[in-house]
């Protein structure tokens, strides 16, 4: 049975139209346009907000693609209603099909109505809901079968058969000792093993072990019985030019896509399966290159030996040799497959060599290399054949993925690994009000009822309301985080009643499914229903009152996981608002250098780092090199880019899923961040970054990552530019916006729900990675983030003090000339106003374009340990930083902090008086608090009015600048009249406490 394509277009309703049949209405319908099929509405009679309500439906056939198509709407004034003699033109919707969504994720949108050409009047919008769905076709009934010809006997017919053709491929001789072995067998006859294996075998089944090699780089000559040796080295000519010698090859290889790092050679041998094979147990592959081996997985017994494994052998060491051994072995007993047990405890079936500078180099472009059958030789098995394929390639190999590698063996987590983060909703849950609730309870003028709604791990409150005036009621928006595929199925409303003095009970549960909650993607009202309160504790349904409720999954809002300066995505929810990316950024991890030991294994120190990349819903996670201080990863990903304000975050990790993988946390090394908007455009950026982490042993740099990233930009460069005049956050968080303190609770949430999901993949995603590329605990209160931000806040009014600075030295005359010119330039710009504007707008380009040399051009920015004070760090204010909440340390430590906080908030508390007191005086100018300082601030300003009405302002702006930078001799040294009068305002500083 297969599945067939459907558009649905459900045409709900149309508002503000044109009135255009000559009376003041119009009489539309709707005709929409997809993939070459065209249908319409009915029409409705002379409404300029219609309603249809009518599903269309599209047939996707299979070179459709959903996601390249244009659907065009139209909507016309029928020509039969009214005096019109014409099918008048109401407006149209052009949409590009990335805007469709699956059934279940759509909702009602209201797209604006677009005129046909530049004198078109058109007005209103339409209300739509598009999605496709996937249906089943049921198969075509079976042809009748047709009876034999009467006069052909049985006999006759299967006489006419032919018989069965002989296996491709299999040696001379076995069809006279037995029927063919097919090379392909069905799938019903590959589950059957004829060979019962052992307890130990199954549990051993897919281990995989690599050993190095302690004498030599090539593995001891074997000696069989009879003083037979192993295979000789197998010589081939190639099909491709040879890795070594051809030099063209190396840089078609460098051509590949995996251009922004550097290409590690790896030589791959994958075995497929053997036949003919003298044995009926289970063995193993062992395969021998570069001073190492590997043991494969034990086979799997169909009726062949299958495998289907690869092993990528690292090209680039200096001991590498020129020999590739493979050979396979049979298991004498189950202690032979021990991963630590000599091979030589095996049976040798056979094996093969092959010289590896002959072997012949794949470039990715090239299709997969397709495997041989190979005679095995030596052991006596003269009847026995190896499938396998052996290349030499890089990392851009879409075998390399999935293939053991030599730096990486052992680990779990070798294997690189894209996670898509979980959809994530606001549920918008507005309580309105509650009935029939006194049937539960006799009524009391001391209680009050509450409602607790919890969606998981999230619990909130209403505020309690009284029943005094009747029922409770409470029109209250409690909002929570929801990801998608949704692990809570169910929202519950709890009915709390609060009896004096601190006594509560749950009186009834309203539980409601989360797929009945409507989708919505704008501040359009929705339906309001009743849900009925159930004891939870009855078997039977009983009713204890009702609940009124809003629901509504808010699609509109972007929900926030991340820290507002450092988030990578600024999208809505709901896909169909998505705006077309602007580009593309692709970042290389290269790898890292002089990493720190992180851990004590076989008497030294070992680091098994692994890097994790950040971008929008998009985590990557390189794999995991196992004990090297300098990994080198040489891995590429590409995101693409909606928002050029947007940060890449990468962080380098210590895996400890070896040692301990249900316990142990991996260890965090540092990370680095990179905006997208400080990257030019086509260009490669390759830095080297260290790895600086704050620990509570003080500062510590972990070693050195190098990374190589790109921006390509995909849209003209005007449509780039105007990005930067949008909003950042979607519209819904300008028109009802989210308070700061609920923002945090729900990136809270969000940041848990995120972690839970992640966790869940395999290899994991753990939960201190994801809290640390998320910055989940970055609020948390530090003595050295307080000093920080207020060195920041002198860093940025450091340019006005400096302005202050030279206008008080012009005004002292200190540099003769320099006041001489600022008189000059005062009175132009006085005489001649209009200069005012232009002159300061062409100051600001001389500033700009005299830092445009200045600029950093090859590095990007990265953590400053001077401007985060990271480096001259107080001990204990360390300490207090990585402390838990609620604090560990001993009373006097903390009585110790609690004082010296008391000190800094007597100095903020001084200075927020101090302004206070500037703006009460402000206040006071007019508020007749003194009323002598007032009369006298009032009849001021009366002299003032009067004289500027009577003489130019010129004149008087120019005495004003030439009274100010008046000469220091023509000066009193005591302060000005006008600062002594209002220093002398009062102030509300004298009615506290």
């Amino acid at each position: 049975m297969g599945t067939e394509r459907k558009l649905i277009v459900e045409v709900i309703e149309a508002r503000n139209l044109l009135p255009k049949d000559g009376h003041g209405a119009s009489s539309p319908y709707v005709v929409i346009d997809f993939y070459g099929q065209r249908k319409k509405t009915r029409t409705v009679l002379r409404d300029l907000n219609p309603q249809w309500n009518e599903m269309l439906e599209f047939n996707l056939s299979k070179h459709s693609d959903i996601f390249g198509d244009m659907l065009e709407l139209d909507v016309y004034h029928d020509k039969n209603v009214g005096p019109t003699t014409r099918n008048n033109f109401l407006g149209r919707v052009k949409l590009n099909a990335t805007q469709f969504v699956k059934k279940g994720e759509e909702a009602l949108i209201y797209y604006p109505l677009e005129r046909k050409n530049l004198l078109s009047w058109i007005q209103g919008d339409i209300g739509l809901k598009i999605y496709f769905v996937d249906e089943t076709v049921p198969p075509p009934p079976p042809p009748p079968e047709t009876e034999p010809p009467a006069e052909a006997k049985p006999g006759e017919v299967a006489a006419a058969e032919p018989p069965p053709a002989k296996a491709e491929g299999t040696p001379e001789g076995e069809g006279k000792e037995g029927p063919p072995v097919p090379e392909n067998p069905p799938a019903q006859e590959e589950s059957k093993d004829p060979v019962d294996p052992s307890p130990e075998q199954l549990v051993n089944d897919g281990a995989v072990e690599m050993k190095a090699s302690v004498a030599t780089a090539s593995m001891p000559e074997v000696k069989i019985g009879g003083g037979l040796v192993g295979p000789k080295p197998l010589s081939r000519t190639p099909s491709v030019s040879s890795f070594v010698s051809d030099v063209s090859d190396r840089s078609a290889m460098e051509r590949s896509s995996f251009d922004l790092v550097e290409k590690m050679h790896y030589l791959f041998v994958q075995i497929v399966k053997a036949r003919s094979l003298p044995t009926a147990g289970r063995p193993v592959v062992k395969v021998v290159v570069s001073g190492s081996h590997v043991i494969s997985r034990p086979a799997r017994k169909t009726l062949l030996f299958e495998w289907d494994q690869t092993f990528a052998f690292g090209r680039d060491a200096p001991d590498s040799s020129s020999i590739l051994e493979i050979s396979v072995w049979d298991p004498l007993s189950s202690k032979s497959l021990d991963p630590t047990s000599d091979v030589a405890g095996h049976n040798f079936l056979g094996g093969i060599c092959f010289d590896v500078s002959e072997i012949p180099l794949r470039d990715p472009p090239d299709s997969p290399l397709a495997p041989q059958w190979y005679r095995l030789e030596g052991g006596g098995a003269h009847k026995g054949d190896l499938m396998l394929a052996t290349w030499v390639g890089t990392q851009a190999d879409e075998s390399f993925p999935d293939a053991w590698k030599t730096d990486t063996a052992g680990n779990p987590t070798s294997r690189s690994k894209v996670y898509q983060s979980p959809k994530l909703w606001y549920l918008r849950s507005s309580v309105i009000e509650a009935q029939d609730i006194f049937a539960l309870t006799a009524p009391s003028k001391e209680s009050s009822f509450q409602i607790k709604a919890q969606l998981g791990f999230q619990v909130q409150k209403t505020k309690p309301a009284s029943s005094a005036t009747g029922s409770p009621s409470w029109n209250e928006d409690l909002v929570f985080v929801a990801a998608e595929p949704f692990t809570e199925h169910y929202l519950l409303f709890f009915l709390i009643e609060h009896l004096p003095p601190k006594e509560q009970a749950v009186l009834g549960v309203a539980s409601i499914p989360l797929s009945s909650i409507e989708r919505r993607v704008d501040d359009r009202q929705v339906i309001s229903r009743w849900f009925t309160f159930e004891d939870q504790n009855e078997e039977k349904r009983v009713y204890k009152g009702r609940v009124h409720l809003r629901l509504c999954f808010d699609g509109g809002y972007h929900v926030i996981e991340e820290a507002a300066h450092l988030c990578s995505d600024y999208r809505p929810t709901a896909r169909q608002l998505w705006k077309p990316p602007v580009g593309t950024v692709e970042l290389g991890i290269i790898g890292c250098k002089n990493l720190l030991p992180m851990k004590t294994m076989r008497g030294k120190g070992s680091t098994d780092a692994y890097a994790v990349a950040k971008y929008g819903s998009k985590w990557v996670r390189t794999r995991t090199i196992s004990d090297n201080l300098c990994p080198r990863w040489n891995e590429q990903y590409t995101w693409r880019v909606y928002d050029p304000s947007t940060v890449v975050t990468i962080g380098v990790f210590d895996s400890w899923e070896v040692i301990d993988p249900e316990n142990s946390k991996d260890v965090r090394m540092g990370k680095v961040r990179i905006r997208i908007s400080t990257l030019a455009t086509g260009k490669v950026y390759r830095n080297t970054f260290s790895l600086i982490l704050l620990s509570p042993a003080g500062l510590k740099k972990m070693g050195e990552i190098e990374l190589a990233v790109r921006f390509i930009r995909s849209t003209p460069t005007l449509d780039f530019l105007h990005v930067y005049s949008q909003p950042m956050l979607p519209v819904m968080h300008h028109i009802r916006p989210l308070g700061a303190v609920q923002q945090e609770s729900l990136r809270t949430a969000a940041v848990k729900l995120l972690t839970t999901h992640l966790s869940r993949s395999e290899p994991p995603l753990r939960r201190e990675v994801v809290a640390y590329m998320l910055d989940a605990d970055s609020h948390s209160f530090s003595m050295r983030k307080v000093r920080a931000n207020w060195f920041r806040i002198i860093n940025v009014i450091a340019a006005v003090i400096d302005v202050v600075k030279w206008a008080d030295d012009t005004r002292a005359w200190r540099n003769p000339t320099a006041t001489i010119l600022v008189h000059a330039l005062l009175v132009l710009l006085v005489w001649f106003p209009d200069l005012i504007i232009p002159t300061f707008a062409f100051y600001v380009f001389m500033i700009g374009a005299w830092n445009y040399r200045f600029r950093s051009r090859d590095k990007l920015n990265h953590f400053d340990t001077k401007i985060s004070l990271a480096e001259s760090i107080d001990r204990d204010e360390l300490d207090e930083e990585f402390d838990a909440v609620p604090c560990t340390r001993p009373n006097d430590m903390v009585r110790a902090r609690y004082d010296k906080l008391r000190m800094l908030g007597a100095r903020v508390q001084t200075l927020l008086g101090d302004l206070a007191t500037q703006g009460e005086r402000v206040q006071a100018l007019v508020t007749w608090r003194d009323p002598r300082a007032t009369g006298i601030f009032i009849a001021l300003c009366f002299v003032v009015a009067f004289i500027l009405y009577l003489v130019p302002s010129k004149m008087i702006a120019m005495a004003f600048g030439f009274y100010y930078l008046r000469h220091p001799l023509f000066r009193d040294r005591m302060p000005s009249p006008a600062l002594n009068f209002f220093r002398r305002l009062p102030s509300l500083a004298d009615r506290m406490l």
